[in-house]
């Protein structure tokens, strides 16, 4: 079989599948924009093309959207054109298609399948659009039409779509119901023989001091530190979370900048406005307790999650972390937002302890009875690893379910591009 992939940050979610399929003996090949150079990786033929064009000035900013994704579409359409002008014929395309790129493939190869990477469709629901209360919309009429707007790209990407593949229940049940009988769920699959309980880790926030599981350590991980992930609610809890546990060490890990929420106001951050909201309330001894780590090599991150005593996982609905199941195959006892995406893989008192969003309060008294109670966070951390092995582990569950998938997408009858 003959496979393409379609990823801007070739591999992402591919990094697994594609070198499996190489090692099955598929001829595969990957058309980026992350490369500058042809290059091989594990065994993957990978192909750039460059961006050409950028956003036009003043153009309504509810298009905008949806014009970077169309410049980014007709940029890997020519690239696409020049692996069929060198004789390229995919059987199958396998897409990330959340920045536009798939949308015009089926024009140059008809015949092939495209399956698609169908991370989030976007709602105008109260729990999606106005979830947080101190974030409310400024106009709410106009919001339900802006993301109306910006589902353009995924209503292009439906009518070609042959397959689709997503890795939670809850990110496939936001598409609506003419996408769901072709949308499989299989997650990506969490290396539970990497990542796994490890009693000797070590993790080194500066010189002098090194945290070891003889250490207090709690743990709170974001891509970037933002109100969607909840940094503002543990940071509120973070004064009396200090103060009730003077022994206490928490290391906080993720960038400055915003992955999924609304832009910080001008100038300034989330992570250091709500460092200066909570700052006077903190004495400068335990502020010395608390470390910022910004973002770390994955080797760190691990032994970082190893160390902790108790794991801190905040969401608004939406996309589930990878952080919330690598902590729980690494055996580690959580306190969860009872939102959701979280209750898809977690039950409340059997692999974590769940707590409201919002309550800061009931936050930290469940982490401070969590931290209290060694016999229950040994329970959890164990049980939580148990499930992650025998629901998401990568080697045995996961990928053979992709690759099916893959097989399955083959079989197909390819969809044709309408008018």
């Amino acid at each position: 079989m003959k496979i393409l992939f379609i990823h801007q940050n070739f591999p992402g979610q591919y990094k697994h599948l594609a070198p499996a399929l190489v090692r099955a003996g598929h001829q595969v090949v990957a058309l980026t924009c992350k490369v500058k150079e042809p290059t091989n990786w594990n065994g993957v033929q990978v192909v750039p093309y460059a961006v050409q064009g950028s956003s036009t000035p003043k153009i309504h900013p509810w298009l905008a959207d949806f014009e970077t994704k169309l410049i980014r579409a007709t940029s890997c359409y020519r690239g696409a054109k020049g692996l069929k002008e060198q004789g390229f014929e995919p059987d199958v395309i396998c897409a990330h298609h959340g920045w536009g790129e798939s949308m015009f493939l089926k024009d140059i190869w008809p015949n092939a399948r495209l399956g698609l990477y169908c991370e989030l469709y976007h709602l105008t629901g109260p729990e999606m659009l106005n979830f947080d209360p101190e974030f409310p919309s400024k106009n709410p009429e106009a919001d339900v039409l802006r993301i109306r707007m910006k589902n353009m790209n995924n209503r292009v990407h439906e009518e070609i779509m042959d397959a689709g593949i997503s890795p939670t229940q809850f990110q496939a049940d936001t598409f609506p119901d003419r996408w769901r009988d072709r949308i499989t769920v299989t997650h990506d699959g969490i290396d539970t023989d990497l990542v796994k309980p490890n009693p000797l880790a070590t993790l080194k926030i500066k010189e002098g001091l090194t945290l070891t599981q003889d250490d207090e350590v709690i743990t709170f991980i974001n891509r970037n530190l933002e109100p969607y992930r909840g940094y503002h609610i543990f940071m509120r809890a973070l004064p009396e979370i200090l103060k009730r546990r003077p022994e206490a060490h928490v290391v906080l890990l993720g960038g400055d900048e915003v992955s999924y929420g609304a832009k910080a106001p001008a100038g300034q951050s989330w992570k250091q406005i709500f460092i200066d909201e909570v700052k006077d309330q903190i004495s400068e001894a335990d502020w010395a307790r608390v470390h910022f780590m910004g973002r770390v090599p994955y080797n760190v991150y691990l032994s970082m999650i190893q160390v902790g005593r108790a794991h801190v996982y905040l969401t608004y609905p939406f996309v589930l972390s990878w952080s919330l199941l690598e902590s729980m195959s690494a055996g580690c006892a959580i306190l969860a937002s009872d939102t959701s995406p979280v209750k898809e893989v977690m039950v409340d008192g059997e692999t974590g302890w769940l707590t409201d969003f919002f309550d800061k309060d009931a936050l930290v008294d469940r982490l401070c009875a969590l931290l209290e109670d060694p016999e229950a966070r040994t329970n959890l951390g164990a049980t939580a690893r148990a499930y992650v092995r025998e629901t998401y582990d990568l080697k045995t569950i996961c990928l053979p379910k992709h690759v099916e998938w893959v097989h399955t997408l083959e079989s197909l009858n390819a969809r044709p591009v309408q008018d």
